[in-house]
Parts: structure tokens; C-alpha cells; sequence
């Protein structure tokens, strides 16, 4: 039995990429060999759709333009059973290595690869290791332009690598010089001055179930939805492993055997839906624009 708080339907979203194109293993895994390395998405993906099915609830899919061009059945059948398609890139490339022009293409081909292989219009974008980061919120003017309707890249944390630190933690609308752009940040938790990552991934293996617990429950207190996130190959506990350092094995490989019983405790502990499915349900409103993010936009812009 479903026991949150009746009035909050939180987002559950999936980055859908191979576990070898992940950013901790891009030093040790050359791109031009990606081609050549099995495949393990669809087992996972499926995997995932059955939980969902099970406890009657819908995601968003992050899908690389990579992946929907190689296995467009996959985006297919993800769409046919209810859920949400978006962009996460072209190539998992962060946005932080690129020029505007190269993210522009990206998020055109991709937005352009998974229409055609799902037959609906694609509005959300994430990017790779959410690097969109303090300085690269040109990307967001960028992403209006190509047609984009919202974006769920910055995590307001300070964590080396990404974060958007200083940023709002909940749903709010940020307008760009092209236009109006929804964000829906992951979910974090507040204790005292920080801002903990409570949103999932290798949070949600490596750390106590509690804190992305706690992440939830606090965004419902507030009357907002939180925005969950996980990998497939999270759910793959016996891919083959890579020789990695150390810290590269533990932080990818680590606790693998924990995600699908503690996603099944959440899906049994909160209700989830698409992020296009509160858009259109209007849950944001024109209060909720973020005047520290639109002028960090137009600093940015300026001085560019």
C-alpha cells in the first residue's frame, strides 16, 4: 500500500546509456571501441519497465541519440507502454567539453533520432553527468531554441565534476533571452548550511536508503514534486567488470546487488509519474521563477 502523502506524485527519470559510456569509466574506454563492446541496455530497460508495470507507475527516459539510432525497438516499446521519451545528448559527451555549436548539434540530433524511432515529440533534456555547470547556461538558451520545453540538469550541489551549487532545489521556470524553460532539478535534502544529492544513482546504492528517502518526503512537506533518478546498468549486477582503479571500481561497481530490492521499497513508498505529465498537469507556476538563475543567464550571456 501506497503510503506518501496523497496530494505529491514525484518524477522518477532513467538515463539510459550503456554501462560502458558512463564518465567515470570515459578514461578507460575508448569511444571508438563502443561499437564493438556487447550490449546490455535492453535487459535492463526491461527489467525496469516490469517494476514500473508492477507498481503502476511512469517514468522519463533519458535516451541518447546514440542508443536510439542503434536500438530504436527499445525506444519503441518504452513509448508504447506509457513512458516519457527526452534527450540525454547525442554521445554522453558533457556539455561542459563543448563549443555552443557541437551542444546545438547534439541536442538537434538526438531531439531528431528519438522522435523518429518513438513517433512523439521529445520537450526534456538532461545532460551527461549533469555538466551543465555555474558559467554554461548558454546551453539552456540554446536547448528553447532547438524546441526544448524543460530541462533536469542542475543538481544545486557542490560536488567536483558537476553541480549547479546555489541553484533552487525545486521545480521552478527559468527564463532565457529565447524564452521561457522549465527546470526540475534531482532531489536533495538541506542539513544546516548543505545541500546533500538526494536524488538517486550511486547515492541511492552507496549511501543509507533513508537520505533519498528523507530527499522525498522533504519535497513533499514542501508541496513539490522530487525528481528521482537511475541507470539501467545499475540494475546489471553481472556485467562484466572493467580493470579500473580502486575508486573507479567501488564508485561504478559498487553495491550493484542493492538497486532493484531498494527500488522496489521506493515504487512501494511514493507514487511516480513523467515529468511531462506534471507539465501538463501545470504544476509550476509563474511564481516560481528563479531570479538568481535568470541573472546568472544573462551575466553569462553578456559576457560571452
Amino acid at each position: 500500500m501506497n503510503d506518501s502523502s496523497r496530494g505529491v506524485i514525484h518524477h522518477f527519470t532513467v538515463d539510459v546509456e550503456e554501462s560502458f559510456q558512463v564518465a567515470a569509466l570515459e578514461p578507460f574506454v575508448d569511444r571508438a571501441q563502443w561499437e564493438h563492446i556487447p550490449s546490455r541496455v535492453e535487459g535492463s530497460v526491461q527489467l525496469l519497465l516490469d517494476l514500473l508495470a508492477e507498481h503502476q507507475a511512469h517514468a522519463t527516459f533519458f535516451v541518447l541519440g546514440w542508443l536510439a539510432q542503434r536500438r530504436p525497438q527499445m525506444v519503441r516499446d518504452l513509448a508504447a507502454a506509457g513512458h516519457e521519451i527526452a534527450s540525454h545528448g547525442s554521445d554522453h559527451k558533457r556539455v561542459t567539453r563543448m563549443k555552443p555549436e557541437e551542444f546545438r548539434h547534439s541536442v538537434r540530433d538526438s531531439k531528431l533520432r528519438l522522435e523518429d524511432a518513438c513517433g512523439q515529440a521529445v520537450s526534456g533534456y538532461r545532460a551527461p553527468s549533469f555538466s551543465i555547470v555555474r558559467g554554461g547556461e548558454w546551453a539552456l538558451e540554446i536547448l528553447v531554441e532547438e524546441g526544448y520545453r524543460y530541462d533536469s540538469s542542475l543538481y544545486p550541489v557542490r560536488r567536483p565534476g558537476y553541480g549547479f551549487a546555489g541553484g533552487q532545489r525545486d521545480p521552478h521556470v527559468i527564463e532565457t533571452v529565447a524564452g521561457p524553460l522549465h527546470e526540475f532539478p534531482p532531489a536533495t535534502l538541506r542539513a544546516g548550511p548543505a545541500v546533500l544529492p538526494a536524488g538517486g544513482g550511486a547515492y541511492f546504492r552507496h549511501l543509507p536508503y533513508g537520505l533519498i528517502d528523507s530527499g522525498l518526503r522533504a519535497a513533499e512537506q514542501r508541496g513539490v514534486a522530487g525528481t528521482f533518478y537511475i541507470h539501467p546498468w545499475e540494475l546489471d549486477h553481472e556485467q562484466p567488470r572493467i580493470n579500473v582503479p580502486f575508486i573507479t571500481r567501488m564508485r561504478h561497481y559498487g553495491n550493484l546487488e542493492r538497486t532493484v530490492p531498494r527500488l522496489r521499497r521506493l515504487l512501494s513508498s511514493f507514487r511516480f509519474q513523467s515529468i511531462a505529465s506534471s507539465l501538463e498537469q501545470g504544476v509550476l507556476s509563474a511564481n516560481s521563477v528563479d531570479p538568481t538563475a535568470v541573472s546568472d543567464f544573462r551575466t553569462a550571456r553578456n559576457g560571452a
